[in-house]
């Protein structure tokens, strides 16, 4: 796996960590899908080709619900990203999940209905989704957590939610009874489009609190906003810690899983009817099943 290019998908933190390296070239890719959250940034991290995206834009301009996210993901895959290693905000649904943990999340519950979900409006394209995220990657990152200075949990169920607004205390009990670890607004359709794109995927998720199913430590508004806000530093600065020490270790490994063949059997649509321009469009992302016609 030598030369493979790596990609970065973050939010809070990760411009700034970034422009700290001190070498980072900006690019604006052009898409099918629209504009990026924001120019996609190269550079060499950890001896490793890497290619970034700041999820939410400069400014955390883009809600969960407005994230580009299909632009996103094509654009890396243009640049020529196999594996995408990302990482998120996430409320814990369980006590022994504190804040300032991470987790390394193995299922998701989508519960998001307002967002664009697949790249393949033109055809019919199932992908399997029974493990959303690369269990390679997955492994690689609890591998990379030895010697941590956080705690680390190696699985959870992820319940993401539209927003903008946060769970209500019933929903969130909700969730709990349903099995899930985690909430958040970002993994999805963010992992199921890794997926349909045939990039290896997974999450780094960040818990900054308690969900709203455990009642507020304090009344105290300003000093909650502060302990939160001190949360998200600490979670983010260990997260692009856990990814940085990934990273060498995701370039000297074997992959052994299906993500890079996703779409082997995902096309079911009659390849005789999918049209030249469909073909050209989303070359990307076809075009070693469905090459663009020579007419």
């Amino acid at each position: 796996m030598a030369g493979i290019r790596m990609g970065i998908i973050g939010g809070a933190g990760l411009l700034e960590s970034l422009a700290a390296t001190g070498r980072a070239d900006p690019h604006i890719i052009e898409t099918p899908f629209g504009p990026t959250s924001g120019p996609l940034y190269t550079l060499e991290l950890e001896g490793v080709s890497v290619a970034a995206v700041a999820r939410h834009g400069a400014g955390h301009q883009f809600s969960p619900t407005r994230v580009p996210y299909r632009a996103n993901l094509f654009a890396l895959k243009v640049l020529g990203v196999s594996h995408v290693l990302a990482y998120g905000m996430v409320g814990s649904l369980r006590e022994h999940i504190h804040p300032r943990h991470l987790v390394i999340p193995d299922q998701v519950i989508d519960r998001t209905y307002r967002r664009p979900c697949t790249f393949y409006d033109d055809l019919v394209v199932h992908v399997e989704m029974t493990s959303p995220f690369c269990e390679t990657l997955r492994h690689v990152l609890i591998q990379a957590a030895d010697g941590n200075d956080t705690q680390l949990h190696p699985q959870g169920t992820y319940v993401c939610i539209e927003g903008p607004a946060l769970s209500t205390r019933a929903e969130s009990v909700m969730y709990r009874t349903w099995g899930g670890d985690l909430i958040g607004m970002t993994a999805m359709p963010e992992a199921k489009l890794a997926r349909e794109a045939e990039l290896h995927y997974a999450l780094v998720a960040v818990p900054t609190d308690y969900e709203s199913w455990q009642p507020a430590a304090s009344s105290d508004a300003e000093a909650l906003n502060a302990a939160h806000f001190q949360n998200r530093q600490a979670a983010n600065a260990h997260a692009l810690s856990l990814i940085r020490r990934a990273l060498p270790r995701v370039a000297a490994a074997a992959s052994r899983c299906t993500c890079d063949s996703a779409l082997a059997l995902g096309i079911w649509s009659d390849r005789r009817r999918i049209s030249n321009e469909v073909r050209t469009r989303l070359r990307p992302l076809l075009g070693k099943y469905l090459p663009p016609e020579v007419v």
